[in-house]
């Protein structure tokens, strides 16, 4: 693996499991639930449990900033093997939540993705037509 490939593979890694920890915390933030790190690791141990499993699955080092397949399979097992692991672990699993879940990790597993590829392109808006003419 080339060295600009393992940079983009660490970052991606750090920033889904950042993202995770993120919407656990915030979660635990608007419910009123302790902000320890005892309170977050329970609220976020079973997506980052998932993800981790999400990443193996869909063999995430290969391609990590695609957002098809790559980010829709980590975001789709992320979602829904969180909410098994907290289901099986005698935490709720409430519809809402659910949706919640599945629309926050969404948007931070697939954004960072979308915002990260373009960086890493140097994509540059397309000129105007009048920018184009001026350039000739």
């Amino acid at each position: 693996m080339t060295e600009k490939k393992s940079r983009t593979v660490l970052y991606t890694l750090a920033a889904d499991t950042v993202l995770v920890a993120a919407f656990a915390l915030a979660g635990r933030d608007t419910h009123g639930g302790s902000l320890t790190a005892a309170g977050l690791w329970e609220t976020a141990w079973p997506f980052l449990g998932a993800l981790a499993a999400a990443w193996l699955l869909c063999r995430a080092w290969r391609s990590p900033l695609r957002l098809w397949p790559t980010g829709v399979c980590l975001w789709l097992i992320t979602v829904s093997g969180g909410m098994v692991l907290r289901l099986v672990s005698n935490h709720t699993a409430a519809w809402p939540f659910v949706i919640v879940a599945f629309l926050v990790l969404g948007l931070f597993l697939l954004g960072h993705r979308l915002v990260a590829a373009r960086i890493a392109r140097g994509k540059r808006p397309e000129p105007s037509p009048a920018a184009r003419l001026r350039s000739k």
